[in-house]
């Protein structure tokens, strides 16, 4: 299990890293700003919320094989009220959330999410 764990964490850390410099790199070209919106804070968080996620989900693998979907729904509901507590309140202190705000958060909550997903479909077909 610890190996699964560190594989996950290592693919989805290198993923992350990759996006992020295509990330900086499309706003270095396009001149905007570069570490604005929290986008530093933003990959850390998901990385992080990915990682807890998908060890929480190995950990009760066996005990709630059948409760899985709803595990891991309640890691994604989780996220957003991250992002509702941490980011929305600075993103609409202006009034509006721009794109910028939006990809800033929402670029690698998907990756995270795809790559959860793509590992956790996996071991789950493993299961049946």
């Amino acid at each position: 299990m610890t190996q699964d764990i560190l594989k996950f964490s290592g693919c989805l850390i290198l993923a992350l890293n990759v996006v992020f410099a295509i990330h900086i790199s499309t706003l270095y070209f396009t001149n905007f700003p570069l570490f604005s919106n929290k986008i530093v804070l933003a990959y850390i968080v998901n990385i992080i919320l990915a990682i807890g996620i998908y060890t929480l989900m190995l950990l009760l693998k066996n005990k709630y094989q059948s409760q899985l979907g709803f595990i891991f729904m309640l890691g994604s509901f989780i996220k957003f009220i991250v992002f509702f507590i941490v980011f929305y309140p600075s993103y609409k202190a202006d009034g509006t959330m721009s794109r910028l705000e939006f990809a800033a958060f929402f670029v690698p909550y998907v990756i995270s999410l795809i790559m959860e997903t793509t590992s956790l479909s996996k071991w789950l077909n493993k299961l049946s």
